[in-house]
């Protein structure tokens, strides 16, 4: 393409569906609305069912919200979640893996269960998500898969070694589907957020010493909100990102520069 074919409309959605786990809530919910806003209809699989708040957000840009009461760890669910989204909305080309759990312990307190049920929902299904999602998107030749990692894919975990653990293995994953999806036209990438307020981290920010010691480490001196990732989300589902593929784009104030 010459660079007078540039345009904004390819930042556009129009026409495409998307898949966003954990869509009804926190950066999810803010996932599920930027691809909306930029045209896409949005298909949410979730154990927290909508309370009506995201569908009527989504529908206010006059795109459709269709969801499914559905545990993403449970056996068979990513390949009836990728076929209810095809059925009702005729296609998935934008997959968003969103859901994510992140218990926090000592180490000596974080046995066997926690970590299973943090690589259940972390990487596995993210895993199995986007397995189910390639089988549509290999022969339509063009797809979207977006894995959301953390700092803590390049970082220790303090009181989250399994969390760490998982987002680790969320960002090589991320590059091994890039290196065998890229030449079927798909992108696999990842967005790597900082400390953002959401309910997960409410335990970090009530803790005045905890809550002054993450925002010494980031120069924007404030927590990410939900919003300051809408950008990144829609950019990776694209056209205009079609020749970025295997990447981790942090959203992060700065933090990882100090």
């Amino acid at each position: 393409m010459d660079i007078t074919d540039f345009t904004m409309d390819l930042f556009s959605l129009e026409g495409r569906s998307a898949i966003v786990t954990g869509g009804n809530t926190g950066l999810g919910q803010a996932f599920t609305l930027a691809l909306a806003k930029a045209g896409a209809d949005v298909f949410v699989p979730s154990l927290v069912a909508d309370d009506g708040t995201t569908r009527a957000l989504v529908e206010a840009e006059g795109r459709r919200y269709e969801s499914l009461d559905a545990d993403i760890t449970a056996p068979g669910a990513p390949a009836r979640i990728v076929a209810d989204c095809v059925d009702r909305l005729g296609s998935l080309d934008i997959l968003v893996n969103s859901a994510g759990v992140c218990p926090l312990a000592e180490v000596l307190e974080f046995g066997r269960e926690k970590w299973d049920a943090t690589v259940a929902v972390n990487l596995t299904a993210a895993f199995e998500m986007a397995y189910e999602s390639a089988k549509v998107m290999v022969p339509q030749r063009h797809g979207k898969i977006i894995n959301i990692c953390s700092l803590f894919s390049f970082l220790g975990g303090r009181w989250s070694s399994a969390y760490a653990a998982t987002k680790h293995g969320l960002a090589g994953f991320t590059k091994a589907y890039c290196d065998e999806l890229a030449e079927h036209g798909i992108q696999v990438n990842g967005i790597a957020p900082g400390y953002y307020a959401t309910e997960i981290t409410t335990q970090t920010r009530s803790d005045p010493v905890t809550n002054q010691r993450v925002l010494d480490h980031i120069p924007a001196a404030r927590w990410g909100e939900p919003f300051d990732l809408m950008g990144a989300v829609v950019f990776l589902a694209g056209r205009a990102s079609d020749y970025v593929n295997g990447h981790l784009l942090v959203v992060d104030g700065g933090y990882l520069v100090r």
